[in-house]
């Protein structure tokens, strides 16, 4: 049985490379952060973040600022770990549009009460992945040490057994397929 657990939403990045803002991509008709956030709400946390800049279309969510500006997503993990009321976070980013909540449920279940999971094939995935909260005084330091790397912060949970690395196993692949680039989108389109 997995853990009481928070999750996340992780949608302040730039969107430099795709020109726009990724949150705002429709995928079937639907703006991309609405369709991650039905994917969180399907598996019924206690409580959901959006980390990101307030925008009119996120009024009625909760929205956390990221811990410091202009790092990337370990900011916004940052601040949704100090605001967790659970002892597990699930951690989603807004441009994994292949990500199924079947894939995080299972996710779910390789938690322990102490214990998050991180997805893995020949690197890791941190960006759909479960991190206790304990992990925070980890994160805290990468950011005060300027080592922004989600590879680096998920490495140092692992290293010191807060969380396991779950093997990616063949087929489930393209859920961990970014969405950055024009051209991702259109590959994304194409394949649908």
């Amino acid at each position: 049985m997995s853990p009481s657990f928070s999750a996340v939403l992780l949608a302040g990045g730039k969107s430099t490379r795709m020109g726009r803002d990724k949150a705002l991509l429709e995928i079937d008709g639907q703006p991309l952060w609405k369709r991650q956030l039905s994917i969180l709400e399907e598996l019924q946390p206690r409580e959901i973040f959006i980390a990101a800049p307030a925008r009119e279309e996120w009024r009625d969510h909760l929205i956390i600022p990221d811990a410091q500006s202009e790092v990337g997503p370990l900011a916004g993990l940052i601040s949704a770990l100090r605001r967790s009321s659970t002892s597990h976070l699930l951690a989603l980013a807004v441009d994994l549009p292949q990500m199924t909540s079947g894939y995080l449920r299972e996710l779910l279940d390789f938690c322990s009460e102490i214990g998050g999971a991180i997805p893995r094939s020949d690197r890791f995935e941190p960006l759909a992945a479960l991190y206790p909260t304990s992990s925070l005084p980890i994160a805290e330091d990468c950011l005060r040490s300027g080592e922004y790397s989600l590879q680096n912060f998920a490495a140092e949970c692992v290293a010191r057994g807060l969380v396991r690395a779950v093997k990616i196993e063949a087929g489930n692949e393209r859920l961990f397929a970014n969405v950055n680039t024009p051209d991702d989108l259109l590959a994304l389109t194409r394949h649908e």
